[in-house]
C-alpha cells in the first residue's frame, strides 16, 4: 500500500533500507543495456537513488552518473557507498524540485521510487531531460507474501487488520500478486507524454527472511514506519510470532517490473 506524502520516512531507517531492500537481477540489467548502449561519454541521472540498489551496473558501464534522492541519510550513504568511482554525484533534493538542463541526458532511470512523483511532472520533466532517442527506464520490485504457507498468510491478515487497518482507518485490502496487465498499463503511461518504443518486462524471483529479519524489512516500508510507535512496536511484535509459530520462516515472492521507452 502507497500512503502519499510519505517519502520522509525511508530517510529515517537508511542502514536497514540498504541492508534489507533487495536489489535487482542481472536479466533486468542486460534488457536495459541491450536497450541503449552506455558508456563514458553518456550521462544518466537516477531518480531516488535510495540505498543505491540499483546503481553499480550503471556506474561500471562507466556512464557519468548523478542521483538526486529527498533523504539526506541516503545521500551521505551512496556518496561514501559509491565514494571510488569518479563518474558518480548525488544531489540531494526532491526530483521534481531539481533544475536540469533540457535535451542532455542519454538515460533516465528509476528503480521503486518513481511513484512517489506525480506523474505528470514526473514524466513531462524527464522528457525534457533526455537527448532525442534518450531511454527512460521505470522498473520496480513487488513482493508477494507467503503463498507456500497460507495458514501463515491467514495469520498475517488477521494481525494487519487489528493493527495496520485500525491504524489507517482503512477497509482490509486482500493481498494479490503484481500481474501483467497491471504492467502493461503501467507502460502505457509513457505514450501519453510523446514517447515511442515502449517495452516492457517481468521478472521472478524469491527471498526468505527469519521472523526477525522479516520484521526489519517492514521497517523500511514507508506506511509501515508512520504507524504511531507504541502500535507498530506491538504490530512487529506479533508478525514475529505468527511467523516463529507457522515454521520459523517466511518466503516473499517478488515479480519484477521493467518498462523502457525512448525519446523520439
Amino acid at each position: 500500500m502507497i500512503v502519499k506524502g510519505l517519502e520522509w520516512t525511508f530517510d529515517t531507517v537508511a542502514s536497514a533500507y540498504e541492508k534489507f531492500r533487495p536489489g535487482y537481477i542481472d536479466e533486468l540489467y542486460k534488457m536495459i543495456f541491450d536497450y541503449t548502449a552506455l558508456n563514458k561519454s553518456c550521462r544518466a541521472v537516477e531518480v531516488g537513488i535510495g540505498g543505491g540498489q540499483a546503481t553499480l551496473p550503471f556506474l561500471k558501464s562507466g556512464c557519468n552518473l548523478t542521483a538526486v534522492e529527498y533523504g539526506e541519510q541516503f545521500s551521505k550513504l551512496c556518496q561514501e557507498k559509491f565514494r571510488k568511482y569518479p563518474n558518480f554525484s548525488v544531489i540531494t533534493g526532491k526530483f521534481e524540485d531539481v533544475n536540469f538542463l533540457d535535451d542532455t541526458y542519454d538515460l533516465v532511470y528509476s528503480a521503486s521510487a518513481f511513484h512517489w512523483v506525480p506523474e505528470s511532472i514526473g514524466y513531462a520533466k524527464v522528457f525534457s531531460m533526455l537527448k532525442r532517442g534518450g531511454v527512460f527506464a521505470r522498473f520496480a520490485n513487488h513482493p508477494y507474501r507467503a503463498k507456500d504457507n497460507l495458514p501463515l498468510s491467514k495469520e498475517m491478515d488477521r494481525i494487519y487488520s487489528e493493527y495496520y487497518y485500525k491504524f489507517y482507518n482503512k477497509k482490509q485490502e486482500t493481498p494479490a500478486e503484481y500481474n501483467e496487465e497491471q504492467a502493461i498499463q503501467r507502460a502505457k503511461i509513457a505514450e501519453k507524454y510523446g514517447f515511442i518504443d515502449i517495452k516492457y518486462a517481468l521478472f521472478y524471483r524469491t527471498r526468505t527472511f527469519s521472523a526477525s529479519e522479516y520484521c526489519i524489512l517492514l521497517g523500511t516500508y514507508s506506511d509501515h514506519i508512520a504507524i504511531e510507535e507504541s502500535i507498530r512496536k506491538e504490530f512487529f511484535s506479533k508478525i514475529e510470532d505468527a511467523i516463529n509459530n507457522y515454521g520459523g520462516s517466511i518466503t516473499l515472492y517478488d515479480t519484477i517490473d521493467l518498462q523502457l521507452s525512448r525519446k523520439p
